[in-house]
């Protein structure tokens, strides 16, 4: 049976290690699938393809137990693993995607990102976001030693948290003019991102938004199938 299957926003981090356990059953369980798509912030933080944390190596081993099983495996940058290249994406077995990225599912013309993007209200990150993806800044903080780039991603990190505290619950949502705007550029009546962490199903404009959910005492993902798709929470502790 084609099915194609969507998840984000694991955050995957030592200190979780249920959404970890949620991860790697969630991979042994859906080997039959055509592929997954991983629209951004699998890990909580990555500071290069060339981090030697356990975590990293567990991953890579998994996902190309994955996709040798058969299918395929795509990854989206997000807000918290931008730095994410080719060289971890390849040894997966995968291949690393632009955001946003256009693919035809299943006959439906479908638009893909993290959707960070679309939260343009919050004007502060999207400043943040501008530098962080500049060429430049990446080659800049790649270029610095392991451990002074996990001790840069702590403090981005922290500040992330503390600026997120005080700001409006609608500053850090999409903006509903922007999703109609690239909707329409893309030529596209379906949207999938995640990054709000507000998993629904939402009719607009031009067709419908799909946003899943963050692993935290679920998890989601999207599976589409010829004839459907379906947006699906389950207890990672199952």
């Amino acid at each position: 049976m084609q099915r194609t299957l969507f998840i984000s926003d694991l955050h995957l981090d030592p200190a979780r290690p249920d959404v970890i356990r949620a991860l790697a059953a969630f991979l042994d369980h859906n080997t039959d699938c055509d592929a997954l798509y991983i629209l951004g912030d699998l890990f909580e933080v990555w500071v290069g393809d060339d981090d030697d944390a356990p975590l990293v190596a567990e991953m890579r081993d998994r996902f190309q137990a994955f996709t040798k099983a058969g299918p395929s495996l795509y990854f989206i940058h997000g807000n918290r693993d931008f730095l994410l290249g080719d060289d971890f994406a390849n040894a997966c077995g995968g291949q690393l995607l632009p955001d946003p990225t256009l693919i035809e599912l299943y006959g439906t013309p479908t638009l893909l990102m993290h959707g960070d993007s679309l939260c343009t209200l919050d004007e502060e990150y999207m400043q943040f976001r501008a530098m962080a993806r500049s060429p430049a800044w990446r080659d800049e903080i790649l270029s610095k030693p392991l451990d002074e780039r996990r001790a840069i991603a702590a403090h981005i990190r922290a500040a992330s948290s503390e600026g997120n505290s005080n700001k409006a619950e609608d500053i850090m949502d999409v903006t509903p003019i922007e999703v109609d705007k690239i909707m329409v550029e893309a030529g596209v009546s379906r949207l999938i991102h995640g990054h709000t962490h507000r998993p629904a199903r939402h009719q607009v404009a031009n067709g419908e938004r799909i946003v899943l959910g963050d692993w935290e005492a679920s998890g989601w993902y999207i599976d589409a199938r010829l004839d459907s798709i379906e947006l699906i929470d389950f207890d990672i502790n199952q």
